[in-house]
């Protein structure tokens, strides 16, 4: 049974396509080749559906289990160099405090290389000559700060290697995997990158990026001689750059007008740049070592979509490739470059092979003051998309963006029966630092009104009814939701918020002691806790929940370290105290989303059913699933 409206052209949808196929757990995923070639590690489910590392060797079929997570499951694991170790990073129920955890693939036996209470751990790099050492970076010391250990993966002993001043964010080590490079936050609200020659002498500011330039290092070249970095200095967009140390002269690698440089791939060995991504609508490579051009050429043919490589063998003769598309699975290849053979190992979700998905449409518009803004859509399939009830679905960040891509929310919604907007307003990254700049100090004003320009972009095209617009998104997605009710509560019909801000002062007054070194960035593109107290209240949705009129569900996770549990909990209660309508689940063991796949099923149940009782799209009944975690109020 499924519970529909009264809309004739529901019953011309595709069959409903379970939310277990959608937000159950992947069959396998995120394959990687042992550096050796000899091992291919894959995250799978096991008997408990607890996503663990799963190993087998490469030719056999003696896939075994070699992880033994109790709740949440491994989502993030790399190989050592010595072939012998993978490591895992895991927190206590999604406090973000990760720690390093390697497991000897043999034995199976763990080991916690970062047992330290209440501290995170952020791996820094490996290296191959020196396979037994793992560089990793600590708040150990100093909540605030994170400095550089040195953890030997043979016995686990942890050395203390570099400190940090109070201000660094980012390290990068050379090819004798000593750290050189520093990226330090300043109180403008920029950033400096520091540079050492050897680790015994004082740093240097090789380059300061202001408020509103961005730049990172990437790798050394082999000879140690060149540091390659991305920096949006001297452009509208971020570039690829070589910075020759001794006569600090930068030389042009590569770069594109509008678009930043995305991902680069690096040679495993010598670490050089031999590729780069820009995300225009769809992610286009650009091949800057002609040794791999013919590889290129021939993997963009295995099949359709984008491509990415996720991992190459030492000897660099094989390399792993994910294939992504919006209406299917991630498919996973080795490629081998000698024969130039390609060798299908899995998708992801084999189910969605089976389902009819809805393809993602890359799009763009006018706002009003004449910017422009992307976006993609995704219609359902079947119908036309002629005034449909709709999801504008917001991303978070807000200094990210939405892709090209199979995305499962939404293949949900479309499935349901809405047409779904993902609207990359300003202040989203990619599209280089003006447009990323043209969101300082609009959080609820221009960044808002680009959503509100989404909703009468799709009322004009026709694709949407007006009446029946609903505005869901998680994180700073969450804030919009809220902010859309508050501040035009005319234009949406109802809102889903997950994990968002509802008050920018306590949201800055709760962050993470280890955020301290941000906050300046934070105030300069959002506004001065210090001195702007007012201005920030007059952004914050907290204050305007007179205006709502329109009925609201939030999620949160009791956990959460960025929005904690209080930026929900405050708006709930004011929301009661008022008569407005709201309904509120919290997982009590869930941090900035929802990692546990029964607690995202059932905040996803709920959902679907709010949606379809405001806005009137389809819904599979809820039945009995409960969210391991789930407080209802």
């Amino acid at each position: 049974m499924q519970t529909e409206t009264a809309n004739p052209t529901i019953a011309q949808l595709p069959p409903l396509i379970p939310r277990e196929v959608l937000f159950g757990n992947p069959e396998r995923a995120r394959p990687q080749l042992s550096p050796d070639g000899k091992y291919l590690a894959y995250i799978a489910p096991d008997e408990k559906n607890v996503l663990q590392v799963w190993l087998r060797t490469v030719g056999a079929e003696d896939d075994r289990q070699i992880t033994a997570d109790q709740k949440r499951g491994v989502r993030m694991y790399f190989w050592t160099y010595d072939g012998s170790h993978l490591i895992y990073m895991q927190d206590a129920d999604g406090d973000e405090n990760f720690h390093c955890y390697s497991v000897d693939v043999q034995s199976n036996i763990v080991r916690d290389l970062t047992p330290f209470q209440g501290v995170k751990a952020e791996p820094i790099d490996l290296d191959p000559n020196v396979p037994d050492e793992l560089l990793v970076a600590l708040n150990l010391n100093d909540p605030q700060k994170f400095d550089v250990y040195r953890i030997n993966l043979k016995n686990g002993a942890v050395e203390f290697d570099t400190e940090n001043p109070g201000n660094i964010v980012a390290w990068t080590a050379d090819q004798a995997f000593q750290i050189r490079v520093a990226i330090a936050a300043t109180p403008d609200g920029g950033s400096d990158l520091l540079y050492r020659d050897t680790p015994e002498q004082d740093w240097e500011v090789l380059r300061h990026w202001g408020p509103d330039d961005e730049g990172y290092a990437v790798s050394f070249s082999e000879d140690g001689k060149t540091l390659y970095i991305v920096g949006s200095h001297d452009a509208n967009a971020q570039r690829l750059l070589a910075l020759d140390l001794a006569t600090r002269q930068e030389t042009l690698v590569a770069e594109d007008d509008q678009y930043d440089v995305g991902s680069i791939l690096t040679h495993p060995v010598t670490d050089e740049p031999q590729a780069v991504a820009f995300y225009r609508d769809k992610l286009e490579w650009q091949v800057l070592d002609q040794s791999i051009a013919a590889d290129f050429e021939t993997i963009a043919h295995i099949r359709p979509g984008e491509f990415g490589v996720g991992g190459r063998t030492l000897a660099d003769d094989r390399w792993l490739v994910a294939f992504t598309t919006d209406d299917g699975p991630v498919y996973y290849y080795v490629y081998d470059r000698t024969s130039k053979n390609s060798t299908l190992l899995f998708s992801n979700q084999p189910e969605l092979e089976n389902v009819s998905l809805a393809s993602m449409e890359p799009v763009s518009y006018t706002a009003r003051d004449g910017l422009t803004i992307h976006g993609y859509l995704t219609t359902p399939v079947g119908i036309p998309a002629e005034n449909l009830p709709t999801v504008l679905l917001v991303h978070g960040g807000p200094w990210a963006r939405d892709t090209w891509g199979y995305d499962p929310e939404a293949q949900w919604l479309a499935n349901r029966g809405y047409a779904v907007l993902q609207v990359n307003f300003r202040g989203s990254t990619g599209y280089g630092k003006a447009f990323v700049n043209a969101g300082n100090r609009e959080w609820a004003a221009k960044m808002h009104d680009d959503l509100l320009d989404a909703v009468n972009w799709l009322t004009e095209k026709g694709i949407s009814d007006p009446s029946k617009v609903a505005i869901m998104g998680g994180s700073y997605g969450g804030y919009a939701t809220l902010v859309g009710l508050t501040f035009t509560p005319d234009v949406f019909a109802a809102g889903v918020d997950i994990v968002g801000p509802s008050n920018i002062i306590t949201l800055l007054n709760s962050i993470p002691p280890y955020w301290e070194p941000l906050k300046a960035q934070f105030y300069h593109r959002v506004g001065h806790l210090e001195t702007e107290e007012e201005f920030l209240k007059s952004r914050s949705p907290l204050f305007f929940i007179d205006r709502i009129q329109k009925p609201l569900l939030i999620g949160q996770g009791a956990n959460d370290p960025r929005v904690k549990q209080a930026e929900s909990d405050q708006i709930v209660a004011a929301m009661k105290q008022a008569g407005k309508p709201v309904e509120y689940a919290l997982y009590t063991d869930e941090g900035h989303g929802f990692a546990r796949p029964e607690n995202r099923l059932h905040f996803y149940a709920i959902a679907e059913e709010f949606l379809a009782k405001y806005i009137g799209g389809r819904a599979e009944p809820v039945g009995d699933i409960a969210g391991h975690s789930a407080v209802l109020n």
